[in-house]
């Protein structure tokens, strides 16, 4: 007989910064929002463990789980969701832990008035280090790289996608970008610069890719 065991990995209110959430009651009916930043670990493959950016569009990706949806759900929701779209790789269904590692800073907080301007980029997939980063403006592709701390082992580095939505018609526009050709001086898109808003996509790699 195969138990399943799922167990929610518990936040604390020193963790999130927020004495409102440090109860396991308040955890559980906290509804995931975009620009929040799960803690992912996998106990029977540490490879799968990192911190995921839930994206605009409310999801995460998680190798050998795909896109998967958080926005609205609880921890709980979608820590059960991973077990089962990953049980498949193994023999026995996974035990996953999955953390509320940071809350989505209120947008309408105004900022300092010392404070420089800067501009909000996103970066979710196999990045190093997957969030939203507040940059200065003109931070360009190369440079955004260095701020996320390069790719995760899964990066499919020859697809990275740079979204951008145009604020006036909220059309978006999808840009390839080959680090290799940039690393390698055949691409000058390491010097496109970045503009408030802009979503970097690292796809995980495929098979032999």
């Amino acid at each position: 007989m195969i138990i399943r065991k799922t167990t929610i990995a518990t936040v604390t209110a020193g963790l999130l910064g927020l004495g409102v959430l440090g109860t396991a009651q308040a955890q559980d009916a906290y509804r995931i929002r975009p620009g929040d930043v799960l803690q992912i670990e996998v106990i029977e493959d540490p490879g799968l463990n990192r911190s995921s950016l839930v994206s605009p569009d409310g999801r995460i990706t998680v190798p050998l789980a795909g896109s998967v949806p958080a926005a609205g759900r609880t921890v709980e929701q979608i820590q059960s969701d991973l077990v089962d779209r990953l049980a498949p790789n193994f023999t026995a269904p996974p035990n996953v832990f999955v953390g509320l590692a940071q809350i989505a800073q209120d947008e309408e907080e105004p900022l300092a008035a010392e404070e420089p301007p800067t501009i909000d980029v996103y970066v979710v997939g196999e990045a190093g280090r997957p969030g939203k980063l507040s940059v200065e403006p003109g931070t360009t592709m190369l440079q955004i790289v260095a701020e996320m701390g390069g790719f995760s082992p899964f990066a499919a580095t020859k697809r990275i996608q740079l979204r951008r939505t145009d604020p006036a018609t909220g059309r978006e526009t999808v840009y390839g970008i080959d680090y290799r050709a940039i690393e390698q001086g055949r691409s000058g898109a390491g010097s496109v610069a970045l503009a408030d808003g802009d979503v970097i996509v690292v796809p995980q790699r495929r098979l032999f890719e």
